[in-house]
């Protein structure tokens, strides 16, 4: 990748008279630079400190890179389909991961020029160096010449995001496992990968290693897949993989690690006391995030962490210490590219004399496996948690035309409303295209739209969208639910 310096004076300067700017934002991400255009557009001084990566992991190495990967997974799919379509052949299919490598680092070479270019219009300075606070609101930045520069902001954000955790378990350091910064660059499809963890990023690795053609076995210590979804959605889930020759290994705890991935590699597992192990090719840490909060100075910015080492914000993003503020996931926020985007608008109208906050918004998602699984706002466990009457609402895509025409049926989607109105609490789809079908859900709950509204709207014919009428029509509405007695006194009420 083609990483430079953007700075117009690299050179190290007196260390007693730091270079003075209106923002000085620790971490180069896609929401730091985001409030970085934002706020260099309006005229202010703004410089964004990146070690490594332009535009921070979404474009490089997380998000964009893995749906480009998902994509060539899919295209590899409907080949293996190709009889269902009317092709003819045996559905055989050669895989070369160089050139599906090569295809998702053309992309990402666009989107850096596409994150320069804006730097250059919005006059934002972009420094490629290894940041740190050396002093209150004042960061120390060391240059990959070994120079140092220090910038002191009226205001500085923290926005260093995460990392692939790494388990103190004996022998998996020293057997060098992937993580997704690694398995998004394979020039090799892996003889056997072997998962750890089956959240959003080991499923959708999983799904397209298996694609291509890999041996692929998940492993997690939990009973379920994604485990804070409903049942019947992990139920789904572990039915689309296991079918697509993917071996689930759950109630698992991994004892020791032996071997080195990308030659041999041996798991040895505790399953209810039981001790099994099993062999790979190549190995894939998916088991949760850490906070990049190490060894950058915060305590000396005044700057606290929270049990779990995360910077302690407020509801306006505030830290501890006056005029440094935190964004996106190494602030604790949900680990979402839109909801770090989020942040980043939060902090900059709070910064011009605003009161936003992060309390009370909506946080949709989008797990990118195929089908997809998305969902915005209450499932059922949540809202039996905290205790919302709910009705519900559910179908098969098999009940959605759209879903027939292009012989996509697989999954369902379902809908929570209050109990006494019409008021939408939650949608979960697990189908194709769900993310897309989500936004539709959505923007009424945004709107305040009563279910009914969907469910008698005049939606384009067929689309999945327009699954949305029979799901709105599948429960009895609240008139059907009330007594005639209840009607009457409604009716009452209204009219006065």
């Amino acid at each position: 990748m083609n990483v430079v310096n953007q700075s117009s004076s690299a050179q190290s300067t007196n260390k007693t008279n730091p270079e003075e700017y209106d923002l000085v934002i620790l971490g180069g991400g896609t929401v730091s630079t985001l409030a970085a255009w934002s706020i260099a557009s309006d005229g202010k001084r703004v410089a964004v400190i990146e070690r490594r990566y332009i535009g921070g992991s979404c474009p490089n190495i997380a998000c964009m890179p893995s749906k480009n990967i998902i994509q060539s997974a899919n295209i590899v799919s409907y080949f293996r389909r190709s009889k269902e379509f009317g092709m003819r052949g045996d559905g055989d299919v050669t895989v070369d991961m160089s050139v599906i490598r090569d295809r998702k680092r053309r992309m990402v070479a666009g989107l850096n020029e596409m994150y320069l270019d804006l730097y250059k219009k919005t006059g934002a300075e972009l420094i490629i160096a290894s940041g740190r606070f050396v002093a209150p609101r004042t960061v120390e930045a060391t240059l990959p010449d070994g120079t140092t520069r220090r910038l002191r902001g009226t205001n500085v954000i923290i926005g260093t995001g995460t990392h692939a955790a790494l388990e103190a378990v004996p022998g998996l350091s020293e057997a060098q496992p992937l993580t997704h910064i690694e398995a998004l660059e394979l020039g090799e499809v892996p003889r056997h990968l072997l998962v750890l963890g089956g959240g959003y990023v080991g499923t959708e690795l999983a799904q397209a290693m298996r694609r291509f053609g890999s041996k692929v076995s998940v492993i997690d210590r939990n009973a379920r897949l994604v485990q804070r979804e409903d049942e019947d959605v992990t139920e789904a889930l572990q039915s689309l993989l296991e079918n697509e020759g993917i071996d689930l290994i759950l109630n698992a705890h991994v004892k020791r690690v032996s071997g080195k991935s990308g030659q041999s590699v041996t798991i040895v597992l505790d399953r209810n006391g039981v001790e099994t192990a099993i062999e790979g090719s190549h190995l894939l840490v998916a088991a949760g995030r850490v906070p990049n909060t190490k060894d950058i100075g915060l305590d000396v910015a005044g700057v606290e962490l929270t049990d779990r080492g995360y910077v302690k914000v407020n509801e306006r993003l505030e830290t501890t210490a006056p005029g440094v503020w935190a964004i996106g996931e190494v602030a604790g926020s949900p680990q979402f590219t839109h909801i770090s985007a989020d942040d980043s608008l939060i902090v900059r109208d709070n910064l011009v004399g605003g009161n936003r906050v992060t309390t009370g918004r909506q946080v949709p998602f989008c797990l990118f496996t195929d089908p997809e699984l998305a969902r915005v706002g209450l499932n059922e466990k949540e809202a039996q948690a905290q205790g919302i009457p709910y009705r519900l609402f559910k179908i098969p895509m098999e009940g959605v035309l759209r879903a027939r025409a292009i012989c996509e049926t697989r999954g369902f989607m379902k809908a929570l409303v209050e109990a006494d109105s019409d008021r939408i609490l939650g949608f979960t789809s697990f189908c194709a295209d769900a993310g897309e079908l989500i936004a539709v859900v959505q923007v009424a709950m945004i709107a305040g739209l009563p279910y009914t509204a969907l469910r008698e709207a005049v939606l384009t014919h067929p689309t999945f969208a327009e699954g949305l009428v029979p799901l709105f029509s599948s429960a009895p509405s609240m008139s059907k639910l009330m007594s005639a007695d209840d009607r009457s006194a409604a009716a009452t009420r209204s009219v006065a």
